[in-house]
């Protein structure tokens, strides 16, 4: 079982992450987080992603994340009956780790569902199986890959990232905008968005 990896990121895409560990060449599939901590490292410096394997009939998958416990979320999500490791990657996508444990604890099916390819069933399955299985830590949120990015900076990240996607630009250009954004002393939401525009 890979469940870590740590290497050169040689490309990233909006979906996954290709990282060089010692000659070769691993295509991860990322989370949001795990995504928007990575955006951050040029190609050909080190990046790190802890990971699952999944083993089907047609082939082999990584799926990367930003912390273990980010990673402990998915194998739950993925243990709730109709949803698949991509259902599970998709919600992680779309929802910061916290905000998937709040709507699971709140009973919040709406927002679940809301989540592209996530429907209401699937949506109220998941809160049926994994109600009063999250912990206060959860909810809470942590920090992520290596206490380097607390899980409020991570918020302003991904704010500010959704809502550059929001007037037309794609993930990958957004989360790089956002980066350049940060190096110049923004931190606000507002503030990233702003100095992201006008490096656009």
């Amino acid at each position: 079982m890979i469940g870590y990896l740590k290497g050169k990121v040689k490309y990233l895409a909006p979906e996954y992450v290709l990282l060089e560990v010692g000659g070769v060449g691993y295509e991860v599939y990322c989370s949001g987080a795990a995504f928007s901590c990575l955006s951050g490292v040029k190609p050909g410096e080190e990046g790190e992603v802890y990971t699952y394997l999944q083993v089907k009939e047609d082939g082999f998958t990584l799926f990367g994340f930003a912390d273990p416990q980010e990673k402990s979320l998915f194998l739950r999500l993925t243990s709730v009956q109709g949803v698949g490791a991509k259902s599970a990657i998709a919600i992680l996508s779309s929802m910061r780790p916290q905000d998937v444990s709040e709507a699971i604890a709140t009973a919040d099916a709406k927002r679940l569902s809301a989540v592209k390819g996530v429907g209401k069933k699937t949506a109220e399955r998941i809160i049926l199986e994994l109600h009063g299985k999250i912990s206060a830590d959860e909810l809470l949120g942590s920090e992520s890959v290596g206490g380097r990015i607390s899980a409020e900076t991570l918020s302003e990240d991904d704010d500010a990232v959704a809502a550059l996607m929001g007037l037309g630009f794609t993930k990958q250009e957004s989360a790089q905008a956002v980066t350049r954004a940060k190096s110049t002393g923004a931190k606000t939401a507002e503030e990233i968005i702003s100095a992201a525009l006008r490096g656009m």
